[in-house]
């Protein structure tokens, strides 16, 4: 991987726009760290849509915090209206992190992913509103990012080993896909190519580095790096990052530690 490039007189918007939509009244710390990825990972702009607590707390986490506060608990089909003019202004969606899996946010996650025009990663409670839905994903550009419960649910319940998620990931219907299994050796494919990523240690089951994942995934793909790439280079940039956490602070590492060495990371490749 090498360092990505910008023209010298680019602006803002030019280098990645990331729509995050994450988040609920309970869990408040998701859309923070997929946002946070994004812009560490090198975009310009990232705009986070959550409810109204968890949107206040995202404001207050950083100044570099664009959010789109929803009125209630949960995400709901209500606010798709409200949604849809940032996401014609996406280069990316990353969708899922701590939303909760209630129905009418179930509902408003599918409803997202069918009117997206723009490159999606999957993650968290968005794989389970795809789960028997694949059909949504038709045409689509899309990265999933299970962990092993999760490949089982969206895969009605095959185990989450090379072969399956290889054929898994052949099965989907959208114009181009790519599966990114979250495991001790993570596992990358399109349904043809299989890459393993083997950064990363047990210190990283600490909640949020998934989605530390997401966000630096979305934050690739923004900035023009084909999807299987970012899935990969993706996985390897945070791995490495919690690595070099895990030198120093052990299993006291937290994400927002893995989030401060992305840069680093992403400058030394």
């Amino acid at each position: 991987m090498a360092l990505l490039n910008r023209h010298s007189d680019s602006h803002k918007g030019n280098n990645g726009i990331v729509l995050v939509v994450a988040g609920s009244e309970i869990y408040t710390g998701a859309p923070i760290f997929t946002s946070m990825a994004a812009y560490k990972a090198g975009v310009d702009l990232v705009y986070t849509a959550s409810p109204r607590r968890a949107a206040d707390i995202v404001a207050a986490y950083a100044p570099e915090m664009i959010t789109i506060p929803l009125l209630g608990k949960n995400l709901d089909r209500v606010h798709i209206q409200q949604i849809e003019p940032w996401l014609d202004k996406a280069d990316v969606l990353a969708i899922g992190p701590g939303l909760g899996n209630d129905r009418g946010t179930i509902d408003a996650i599918r409803k997202l992913i069918d009117m997206c025009d723009v490159p999606m990663v999957l993650d968290a409670d968005a794989l389970h509103a795809i789960a028997g839905q694949l059909k949504l994903l038709k045409d689509k550009e899309v990265v999933l990012t299970p962990h092993r419960h999760e490949f089982e649910i969206i895969s009605d319940g095959q185990k989450a080993e090379e072969s399956n998620v290889k054929k898994f990931a052949a099965s989907i219907p959208a114009e181009e896909k790519v599966v990114l299994l979250k495991a001790p050796v993570d596992i990358i494919t399109d349904g043809k190519t299989v890459k393993k990523n083997k950064t990363g240690n047990a210190a990283m089951t600490i909640g949020g580095t998934g989605d530390v994942l997401t966000g630096i995934v979305a934050g690739l793909i923004a900035q023009k790096v084909p999807l299987m790439d970012a899935a990969y280079q993706g996985a390897y940039i945070n791995g490495v990052a919690g690595d070099i956490c895990f030198a120093d602070k052990g299993y006291g590492l937290i994400t927002a530690d893995v989030l401060e060495k992305i840069p680093y990371v992403i400058k030394k490749l």
